[in-house]
């Protein structure tokens, strides 16, 4: 089966190497021509216009920066997406997928969600694993072929799911990250090495996995009993690591923004609840 594959960024080129790696004909275009220069030279074919990428072949993967740039750029392709299947594995919100399902519904095309879990070096390997949501006959009628990038992981008809997973599990990774350079800055200021560091974060980091599944119980089952983390207790501790932060100069967004949720649980009345209670105040009232 011949893939289109538009956008050649670095997650977009991997995928075209790999479906090029696995004996597929690969269409390929981008706004800036020469990023497919490398993947012409492996043997992929270069179209002139988005619309000459579409009618290349019957499934066409999307890696943009947006949604928008869907639109910017099969907005003008005319017939070409009928009777095509469009999956677009960029990221945005969940609405964005479903608006652009029933856009591409209007032109004769169904959508699958993506959600690429893993860095461009890791696409194609066993490691790589891809959410994906929209009508299960597309998906099954596909999944052999989409395998190619990444272990498959279908979560639903709603376009909105692949999506919903992808935003979740990047938002605990970004923000680790996050709380890992914030924890090497303060440390910092002592002279400490953040490799000296890295190790220890790595072991807490262990630890914190470790609460994922009671948290899970508490949340679905709606109880927050205090199992020794209450609120009140991880307030405190919260408080005393985002006076550290602003005691060194610097910037304390980070732990500012979890005090603000453990304060406003115990403004709540949850002072006494686990902090699991936490989704109580992040969910709207």
């Amino acid at each position: 089966m011949n893939i289109t594959m538009i956008g050649l960024g670095p997650m977009g080129q991997a995928m075209a190497r790999a479906y090029l790696a696995a004996g597929h004909p690969v269409t390929v275009w981008n706004r800036t021509a020469s990023r497919a220069d490398e993947l012409v030279a492996a043997g992929a074919t270069r179209a002139a216009t988005p619309a000459e990428a579409v009618a290349a072949g019957p499934l066409v993967l999307l890696s943009l920066t947006h949604y928008a740039a869907m639109y910017e750029i099969l907005g003008d392709v005319g017939d070409a997406l009928a009777g095509k299947v469009v999956v677009n594995l960029s990221s945005d919100t969940p609405q964005a997928s479903r608006d652009a399902a029933a856009w591409l519904a209007e032109r004769g095309a169904e959508l699958l969600v993506g959600g690429i879990m893993v860095g461009a070096d890791t696409v194609g390997t066993e490691d790589a694993y891809v959410f994906y949501s929209g009508p299960r006959s597309v998906f099954a009628d596909h999944e052999p072929t989409l395998r190619v990038i990444g272990r498959p992981d279908y979560r639903g008809a709603d376009p909105a799911l692949a999506q919903l997973f992808y935003q979740a599990l990047v938002h605990v990774f970004v923000t680790t990250l996050a709380a890992f350079v914030q924890g090497a800055a303060l440390l910092g200021t002592a002279g400490v090495a953040a490799r000296e560091y890295a190790p220890l974060a790595d072991e807490l980091v262990q630890l914190a996995r470790s609460a994922f599944g009671m948290a899970a119980t508490n949340i679905d089952a709606d109880d927050h009993p205090d199992d020794g983390a209450s609120a009140q207790m991880m307030a405190v501790g919260v408080d005393h690591i985002a006076g550290a932060v602003a005691a060194a100069g610097q910037d304390a967004a980070l732990p500012d923004a979890v005090r603000s949720l453990y304060d406003r649980m115990i403004a709540a009345g949850y002072g006494k609840d686990s902090w699991t209670r936490m989704i109580d105040v992040i969910r709207p009232a």
